[in-house]
């Protein structure tokens, strides 16, 4: 497993990773992870992920997830503005809908979703999407908008998968596809995703895949684990491990470092 991979989803802002960033980053590295997306969730977040991106030459996302959407004051598209003008940062999100857990009122979720997607219009940025049991909002939502941009970490069923790819939307795929249980259905899926849309990421701390051999002593998933991702896909796919690294490390570099 030699071929250089992106991992298109880190949150390494994440307290797991407190006074371990150096070690994390050269574990993924010594597995020829080239380069990562690091994670925004909220506006600190967002500020915390570019600090960490520009010092450690990496990239990062600013927005706020549907969790923390009830947070959010009136000050969001300045404060996303002054952080998407720093170098680092190449997208906005982590922002769209999740009716699994409520964190937010789902009112409150769409409002702060929309504004999100209009700011990306207006300046010109890729957006990072999550969603969870609320594909059909989000489709409504997402098509009063010209958006180009990721479905992260996604999970859903065959139709939103088609609405999404119609929509030009690449497909963010995690270690939730590793996972004999739960993954049973993205992986029937996977066929029918074109290479040419996939992005690999770990989501890490979580979903840490369960194809790892020998089992990690620790839960904690890293970048250094994308290769087993890269792996279940080219196996369900049909494919070599080399394809699908380069084609998604290309997919990657077009959708947020090429500009539009």
């Amino acid at each position: 497993m030699t071929s250089m991979l992106i991992d298109a989803g880190v949150n390494l802002t994440n307290h797991q990773f407190d006074g371990q960033h150096e070690a994390v980053i050269a574990r993924a590295k010594a597995e020829k992870i080239n380069q990562m997306l690091l994670i925004g969730c909220d506006v600190q977040s967002s500020q915390q992920a570019q600090s960490l991106a520009e010092k450690h030459q990496l990239l990062a996302t600013a927005g706020v997830h549907p969790h923390d959407a009830k947070t959010v004051d009136q000050q969001l598209e300045q404060q996303l503005t002054l952080l998407a003008q720093q170098k680092q940062v190449v997208a906005i999100g982590e922002c769209g809908l999740d009716y699994n857990r409520d964190f937010s009122p789902r009112d409150i979720q769409r409002s702060v979703f929309t504004r999100q997607l209009i700011l990306a219009e207006q300046l010109n940025f890729p957006v990072y999407l999550h969603e969870r049991d609320a594909s059909e909002d989000m489709l409504k939502i997402l098509k009063q908008y010209r958006v180009r941009g990721v479905l992260h970490c996604f999970t859903g069923n065959k139709h939103a998968l088609e609405q999404y790819l119609e929509l030009g939307l690449y497909i963010g795929i995690t270690g939730w596809v590793c996972d004999e249980r739960r993954g049973q259905e993205l992986q029937q899926l996977i066929p029918s995703i074109p290479l040419e849309r996939l992005l690999l990421e770990t989501d890490a701390p979580f979903l840490i895949p369960r194809t790892i051999k020998p089992k990690p002593k620790s839960r904690r998933n890293e970048p250094c684990y994308l290769p087993y991702v890269c792996q279940t896909i080219a196996t369900l796919k049909g494919l070599d491990f080399a394809t699908v690294a380069k084609q998604t490390t290309l997919n990657f570099q077009q959708l947020f470092i090429t500009k539009a």
